[in-house]
């Protein structure tokens, strides 16, 4: 297999991209728009069953959707991203590991960041799918919920482990088993994205806050706490703090834990609860602790030494975003091979020093430290064992379950 050396950036380089992108936009905004399963879907009808809108899912029979592949006579792939998810060069002018790509298989890239929010994006492609269309892309990069979803509707193509090599070899134990997706026959995950604790230690008089319990009990911190408006967040370390599996939960299980959020909001113990704009707030020390995405941690340290992070004793969330196929895609194949380029450990770590989320490929450390040894060593990039095996996720949600579940977390939060 052909080496990537050439196509890399310098140390140099990838520090001057960070700085870059640091400076200009502060802590990280796509995770505002990322995920949006709370009241937007509600109130959007997105998590609504598909018949009530006359659009009927796809039958079980038709499932993988698969079309005849062009990928032999058309070299190309669409591929479609969210926001500042790929890296580019120095001069913002080009895409290295898409070129390195194309270099190397001739395969020509339509890369478009044109996914701004799950409900949003799944309303433009479902009516094509539904009608079983090609929706125009090849490739999409969706969260672990409606990945779920899209796959039971049999709007994913089955994946063609020949065609993916390293992505088979190297996708993390941690990510290689979801319940929506057993043994990855449908997707592989592009990021992880951990659920920590995060606090300023400036503003918790030099105290560590490690624990749900703290947050929500902690005199000290009373008014200081933020959870996040994400329900599978923020009800998944509630539900881990009072020692429930997040993947295995009933009834009960979740209504005491919007119960005891329920208690730390009328006590006035919360603040509030946030998308991604906590992030000031807790930069600035008017928040002192929180329930926080990883990613905006670490570009937050970059230009705050104060900010720390926990992952608690009890465990953590992750969720992830996830490269799928969708049903009619007419190059499959190419699909494929690009899912399986960024499975070599050169290339993911080419990634994840770019955008900072969990990496989920596996043999990437040495190659990272080889760019950055700092994020080669940092557990919320390339978690080591131990931080891995406190790793959780929130499991798959029956539209009736997720319908009954959203509206309580509404009513919590008064969204």
């Amino acid at each position: 297999m052909e080496s990537y050396e050439s196509e890399r950036l310098s140390s140099a380089q990838l520090a001057a991209m960070r700085r870059s992108l640091n400076s200009g936009r502060g802590a990280l905004t796509r995770r505002s728009l990322l995920r949006a399963s709370g009241m937007g879907a509600l109130a959007l009808g997105g998590m609504t069953t598909l018949g009530a809108c006359g659009i009927p899912p796809a039958k079980r029979a038709d499932a993988g959707g698969a079309s005849d592949d062009h990928s032999a006579e058309e070299k190309e792939v669409t591929f479609s991203n969210w926001t500042e998810y790929m890296d580019v060069s120095e001069d913002e002018k080009s895409r290295p590991t898409l070129q390195a790509f194309t270099k190397r298989t001739g395969i020509r890239v339509k890369y478009t960041e044109d996914i701004n929010d799950n409900v949003e994006f799944f309303g433009k492609i479902k009516p094509q799918l539904a009608a079983g269309q090609n929706t125009g892309r090849d490739l999409i990069c969706v969260t672990d919920w409606l990945a779920a979803r899209i796959i039971r509707l049999g709007w994913a193509q089955k994946l063609d482990p020949s065609n993916l090599p390293h992505a088979f070899a190297n996708v993390s134990a941690q990510f290689r088993t979801p319940d929506w997706d057993p043994g990855r026959a449908y997707s592989y995950p592009w990021t992880g994205i951990p659920t920590v604790i995060a606090y300023n230690v400036k503003a918790t008089g030099g105290r560590k806050v490690d624990s749900v319990t703290q947050l929500l009990d902690d005199p000290k911190l009373k008014g200081r706490v933020s959870f996040l408006s994400e329900m599978r967040d923020s009800v998944g370390m509630t539900l881990l703090d009072q020692g429930k599996d997040p993947g295995k939960f009933t009834d009960a299980d979740f209504d005491g834990a919007i119960g005891r959020l329920q208690k730390a909001v009328d006590k006035k113990q919360i603040r509030r609860f946030t998308g991604n704009d906590y992030t000031a707030d807790l930069s600035k020390g008017d928040i002192a602790a929180c329930v926080g995405w990883a990613g905006d941690i670490i570009q937050l340290q970059a230009d705050n030494p104060d900010i720390k992070f926990a992952i608690p004793a009890a465990g953590y969330i992750t969720s992830s975003d996830n490269l799928l196929v969708p049903a009619q895609a007419r190059h499959k194949t190419n699909a494929e091979k690009l899912i399986d380029h960024y499975y070599e450990p050169p290339v993911a770590a080419q990634l994840a020093a770019y955008i900072n989320y969990v990496c989920p490929v596996d043999g990437v450390r040495d190659e990272l430290a080889k760019i950055d040894e700092s994020m080669a060593s940092n557990t919320l990039i390339l978690p080591d064992r131990e931080m891995a095996a406190k790793s959780r996720s929130f499991r798959s949600l029956s539209t009736e379950e997720e319908t009954a579940y959203e509206e309580k977390f509404a009513k919590l939060i008064g969204a």
